[in-house]
């Protein structure tokens, strides 16, 4: 079992950054792919960016590619999402989900463990 808390969320201005972390706690992150989602109001869920569990391979969706980066620190068992360039459209709330899995995806069902979210918001 592993649980998974998000936080960094806030408002910003079109064009800011946020860099949001998601911790993980009862187990190590090691052995887990993560991924980032986000979800607007009236709208589904959306994979936004993972990262493996061993090789360190990245993916991101078009929307974010070039502006978005994710890493981790296996040591603080803490997986970050750089964002960088933020648009309006960016606002949503923001889940990261874990998986003990080498390979990560964006595809939401795959995931077992989800966190709370953090909400960001960008507006001028």
């Amino acid at each position: 079992q592993v649980q998974l808390v998000e936080s960094g969320g806030g408002l910003v201005q079109p064009g800011g950054s946020l860099r949001l972390s998601c911790v993980g706690s009862g187990s190590t992150l090691d052995y887990y792919a993560i991924g980032w989602f986000r979800q607007a109001p009236g709208k589904g869920r959306e994979g936004v960016s993972c990262i493996g569990s061993s090789d360190g391979s990245t993916y991101y969706v078009d929307s974010v590619k070039g502006r978005f980066t994710i890493s981790r620190d296996n040591a603080k068992n803490t997986v970050y999402l750089q964002m960088n360039s933020l648009q309006p459209e960016d606002t949503a709330l923001y889940y990261c989900a874990a998986v003990r899995r080498r390979l990560c995806s964006v595809y939401g069902s795959l995931y077992a463990y989800w966190g709370q979210g953090t909400q960001v918001t960008v507006s001028s």
